[in-house]
């Protein structure tokens, strides 16, 4: 008979595995080296203009290609754009 404490431990691995699995989902990686950039690091897009983001390349990767990429953008934080700021009140 399986313990309680057994069920606990399976019930904890399956939560951990579909967790990582949905950060991991939801990550743009290089198509070149399968690195995630960091934030602030630059990035590159290359493909078709329907679809720009199928072709990021990390900052590394970049200077392997010769062709020049159609945009460049900087990796922001999750949380870019959902700040509070600070206006100043017309008296």
């Amino acid at each position: 008979m399986v313990s309680p404490v057994r069920h606990v431990e399976q019930l904890e691995r399956v939560l951990l595995r579909r967790g990582v699995g949905a950060l991991e989902a939801d990550r743009h990686r290089c198509t070149d080296c399968g690195r995630t950039p960091l934030t602030g690091e630059h990035i590159h897009l290359y493909g078709s203009p329907p679809a720009p983001r199928r072709g990021i390349v990390c900052e590394l990767c970049r200077q392997l290609r010769r062709e020049a990429p159609m945009a460049s953008e900087i990796v922001r934080h999750s949380e870019h754009g959902h700040t509070v700021r600070l206006t100043a009140r017309a008296a």
